[in-house]
């Protein structure tokens, strides 16, 4: 791995998530070039079940696949009403949009408006979805449905932090008719079936990187048996075609997956990025390109604590 291994630092077009730059490790693998991204907040543990997804895309082949494009939604960070235009005309093609919602410092006169704004981008046909990250109470959720649902939401997710709060929150507004998602509470669960057997949501979001690989979250999907989100950490196009070569294989994907969000960022590693087109994301290996890699490779006491990172992690993984 070190061999190959790579990092880079890439600035966001704006902050999201409560960061500036997204910072990755990559290396190749006899399969091809795969992608170590855990946050850096991350600890040890948490790490690991990343890498284990990165040697898991490197080193294996994927799995038999049904389709060859995946219908991607756009992603819209917590901005003013203004600035939305000019972010949603970056997923060319998208009739779904996933709107962040309970941003910390902002109120939900604040969502509402946004809400509102990508529902006149996309017209009455357009899907809208929100992500509220474990932001609300199960009070503050249940309020802040019924003021954002007369935008015609095609569903919530993760409205509260924990299952039980989920299970409640789904029981408040199912007489809505509207769906429960879950992200949080299955890719940092000790038991990322909880959920599901809790009967505390409707639809399940997956992510490969943080659910240990294609398999793992293959696993996953197949116990649960609910309909899933495949989803995107934040990656580079590397990331988003281990994230894109999961949703090729699961064989009834009825929601657009959360794979653009490449465009979050303002370069990528690669001159053949996986952005949307026309609304879709295509399933195939990335290979970087090597001058870009230079362009944004970390500075070398980054790239030391990655390594050290990484040596720390792969212990782990072999225990």
């Amino acid at each position: 791995m070190l061999s190959s291994a790579r990092v880079v630092t890439l600035p966001l077009r704006q902050r999201f998530r409560g960061i500036e730059s997204r910072e990755v490790m990559l290396f190749e693998g006899p399969a091809g070039w795969t992608e170590f991204s855990p946050f850096l907040e991350y600890g040890d543990a948490e790490a690991s079940v990343w890498l284990a997804a990165a040697i898991d895309f490197g080193w294996h082949q994927a799995p038999p696949l049904f389709r060859s494009q995946i219908r991607v939604n756009a992603t819209l960070p917590a901005v003013a009403p203004d600035a939305v235009r000019e972010i949603l005309d970056r997923f060319p093609g998208c009739r779904t949009v996933k709107v962040k919602v309970a941003e910390p410092g902002q109120q939900l006169a604040d969502d509402v408006a946004r809400v509102i704004a990508v529902r006149q981008y996309l017209g009455p046909e357009g899907r809208i979805r929100l992500d509220a990250n474990g932001g609300w109470n199960v009070d503050e959720a249940e309020h802040a449905i019924h003021a954002l649902a007369p935008s015609d939401l095609e569903y919530v997710e993760q409205p509260c932090a924990t299952v039980d709060e989920l299970a409640d929150i789904r029981t408040r507004v199912k007489y809505m008719g509207l769906p429960i998602a879950a992200d949080e509470s299955v890719r940092k669960a000790e038991d990322p079936l909880e959920v599901a057997t809790a009967k505390a949501a409707d639809l399940l979001v997956i992510k490969a990187q943080p659910l240990g690989g294609i398999r793992a979250a293959l696993r996953i999907v197949d116990a649960a048996r609910l309909p899933v989100v495949v989803s995107s950490a934040l990656e580079t196009s590397v990331g988003i075609s281990m994230g894109a070569h999961l949703a090729a294989a699961i064989p009834d994907l009825v929601y657009d997956c959360g794979l653009a969000t490449v465009s979050l960022l303002s370069s990528d590693i690669t001159t053949d990025s996986l952005v949307a087109d026309r609304g879709l994301v295509s399933v195939h290996r990335v290979i970087p390109d090597a001058a870009l890699l230079d362009r944004f490779a970390a500075d070398p006491d980054r790239m030391e604590w990655w390594n050290a990172r990484l040596e720390r992690c792969l212990a782990l993984v072999q225990s």
